[in-house]
């Protein structure tokens, strides 16, 4: 006999069901509002405290390079002196700082977006692990950033410094050093979420841990010609830096796809079993 939570699950599954090509049309648009608040809502924050993030932040990593040069001055390397050639520069660039920053602390809020926009079209045992891949999807993000941050770029601008004539001053355009830093945080983060697109992929049965076993000799060539690619100069130190985490995140991602394939193939004997 059905009792009445079975009768609203089934109500509430009928009408997912019924939803038109209109109807989740609508819905993405209030996910993309409320995704685009949550970033507005960020970068008010950012610009609130942005002093802060130029000062203590984006340009501390030159600040601390300048001070180790000025205390070690037989280190060969030239210090790094930061400049503004655009009339109105820096406002510009306050506001460009504000914006990414504002996406960067509304990143949660667009992945849960996201996820909610999707979970309509999961089976209701799935549904239930949206907060945390929501979760773990920012920390993945975060993580990565992170890691250029206190690793790759003090590595990177070591090696600026020291590269070179030291007849030749290293004077760049503050706005190259910004994109500079940014684009490998983004990266980096986009990158740290090799897990959850990993999992994600095994969800829908495109990738099998199998198939990344199989590969997985090409995968680490991969990485490390990724790594010379992308670490400025021929240091193996600053490489094997790079490398060292994208290896783990790789063998992480054949043990969640492993389990992602795991889970599928309950739901789908339970499935037999039900029908």
């Amino acid at each position: 006999m059905a009792t009445d939570s079975d009768t609203a699950h089934t109500s509430a599954d009928a009408e997912e069901k019924e939803m038109s090509f209109l109807d989740h049309l609508e819905e993405l648009r209030w996910r993309i509002v409320k995704a685009v608040i949550g970033v507005v809502l960020g970068t008010i924050i950012c610009w609130v405290f942005i002093d802060w993030i130029m000062d203590q932040v984006l340009l501390k990593p030159i600040t601390n390079l300048n001070a180790d040069i000025k205390a070690n001055p037989g280190s060969g390397m030239q210090p790094i002196n930061l400049q503004n050639l655009k009339p109105f520069g820096q406002l510009f660039l306050y506001m460009q700082v504000a914006i990414i920053g504002g996406i960067i602390v509304s990143i949660p809020n667009i992945l849960y977006q996201l996820w909610a926009f999707i979970a309509p079209g999961l089976m209701p045992k799935e549904r239930k692990y949206v907060k945390s891949i929501v979760f773990f999807s920012s920390f993945c993000f975060l993580a990565g950033i992170a890691f250029a941050y206190f690793v790759m770029l003090p590595s990177a601008l070591t090696f600026f410094a020291g590269f070179g004539s030291t007849q030749i001053q290293n004077n760049i355009a503050i706005s190259e050093y910004m994109s500079f830093i940014i684009s490998v945080m983004l990266a980096a983060g986009v990158v740290f979420e090799l897990p959850m697109v990993s999992w994600f992929l095994s969800l829908l049965g495109i990738l099998t841990p199998a198939f990344m076993r199989h590969y997985r000799r090409h995968a680490i060539v991969v990485i490390f010609i990724l790594a010379a690619i992308l670490t400025p100069g021929t240091d193996p130190v600053s490489q094997v830096l790079l490398a060292a985490p994208l290896l783990v995140l790789y063998e992480l991602s054949i043990g969640i796809s492993a389990l992602a394939w795991r889970g599928k193939r309950k739901r789908e004997a339970e499935r037999e079993k039900a029908g």
